[in-house]
């Protein structure tokens, strides 16, 4: 796009009507001037065929076309989103806003009944919970970056009946999470508030599901067991809070579970070794707990993954017989006890994913010292009694000379 409207803001509009070359229809006059107040030229019809920076598909009504969704992104701190403006896009179903730092103002009855998608990343300054909440007829909700003025999601989202996707993230929210989400929701996303409490066990049981993360809250608790019922999910983050207990073995019976993440939590007991059995892992982040034991996973799995880290987790252990200490995994080899093995004295405990120590040698310098050490002891003792009979002569000879 040639135009300044790369600076300011970028107009993305789609259709729900296929439309052919051969339209004469032009858009509807009054979204015309709605749009040159939103400063995005009209010289040419927004309707003409889209280009890589301008994508713009309009409806084939007629005698006049009319937007269906309108995307302003990196918005001039000037730009005014007016009532009038709103009222002739009306026919809008998408309105998404991105790095728009504007004032919300009111929207028309006819545009909140008409809208199904809403987008506010880091946009839309003094934005509120209530305000948000009379957008009763969504399917699409996600607003990102965005300090929310609100007591808590319920009062967001409780009226939103229709809502298939779910983004309210980094918003300063805080409270507990709600127990009811609609069973057709497939995209939960509440990462980066203040949420404590415990994962509602109403969650598990949204067979549609296919991605949820909670990571970076204060929730506490454990991980509800009927987690496996999720038989849709695909990603699961859990990363940043404050779960304690087990990793509940119906984990790996989610079957097409790509993405699991539970990382810096104060997760304890061993790894379920069914978590092997996940064909369609690729992403394992369980760094950062109190997880112990041995690790139960081979080569083979391991290296089916994209990400896998374990790291920081001091009671947790590799079979050294079965996995090398060059896949640096961050945690110690075990002993014949299934315990970690402590570097020598003098050594650095370097078990960071980026050390190159060689673990099996830990075991072999700590039994040769184990071996040595009965050897020093006799030696100790011969030259104790050496040293005595070395003083008894000297006196001994001292005593004569006196005499």
């Amino acid at each position: 796009m040639s135009s300044p409207l790369s600076l300011s803001c970028l107009l993305i509009l789609f259709i729900t009507t296929p439309t052919t070359s051969f339209s004469k229809s032009t858009l509807d006059p009054n979204q015309t001037k709605a749009l040159e107040s939103l400063n995005i030229p009209t010289s040419t019809d927004p309707c003409s065929e889209p280009s890589f920076h301008n994508v713009t598909f309009c409806d084939s009504a007629t005698p006049f076309r009319h937007l269906l969704s309108l995307s302003l992104s990196n918005c001039s701190s000037y730009l005014t989103l007016t009532f009038t403006a709103l009222k002739s896009l009306s026919t809008l179903q998408a309105l998404h806003f991105q790095n728009c730092p504007i004032a919300p103002v009111t929207f028309p009855s006819e545009l909140i009944a008409s809208l199904k998608s809403f987008v506010c990343i880091n946009s839309l300054r003094k934005l509120t919970g209530v305000w948000l909440s009379h957008l009763v007829n969504l399917t699409d909700l996600t607003v990102s970056n965005v300090p929310l003025n609100a007591s808590g999601l319920l009062v967001i989202i409780g009226r939103m009946k229709k809502l298939k996707y779910i983004t309210v993230s980094y918003a300063n929210l805080s409270g507990f999470l709600p127990n009811f989400i609609d069973s057709n929701v497939t995209h939960i996303d509440f990462s980066g508030n203040q949420f404590k409490g415990s994962i509602p066990t109403s969650y598990t049981r949204l067979d549609s599901l296919e991605f949820l993360s909670l990571s970076y809250n204060s929730l506490d608790d454990e991980i509800p067991t009927s987690i496996g019922d999720l038989i849709s999910l695909k990603n699961l983050s859990l990363a940043s809070n404050y779960i304690s207990g087990a990793i509940p073995d119906s984990v790996s019976a989610i079957p097409g579970l790509v993405h699991m993440d539970l990382s810096s939590n104060k997760l304890n007991g061993s790894i379920p070794k069914f978590l092997s059995q996940m064909k369609n892992l690729k992403h394992l982040n369980l760094a950062n707990n109190d997880l112990h034991g041995v690790l139960p996973f081979n080569l083979s799995f391991i290296g089916s993954l994209e990400v896998f880290r374990v790291s920081g987790n001091i009671n947790l252990c590799y079979n050294h017989s079965i996995l090398s200490s060059k896949l640096r995994l961050g945690i110690a080899p075990c002993n014949k006890h299934g315990m970690p093995i402590l570097p020598p004295r003098g050594k650095d405990l370097s078990w960071d994913d980026t050390g190159d120590s060689d673990y099996d040698d830990y075991e072999e310098d700590a039994a040769k010292e184990h071996r040595h050490r009965p050897h020093k002891l006799v030696l100790g003792v011969s030259i104790a009694l050496s040293s005595i009979g070395i003083l008894g002569i000297f006196l001994l000879f001292c005593i004569k000379r006196c005499h």
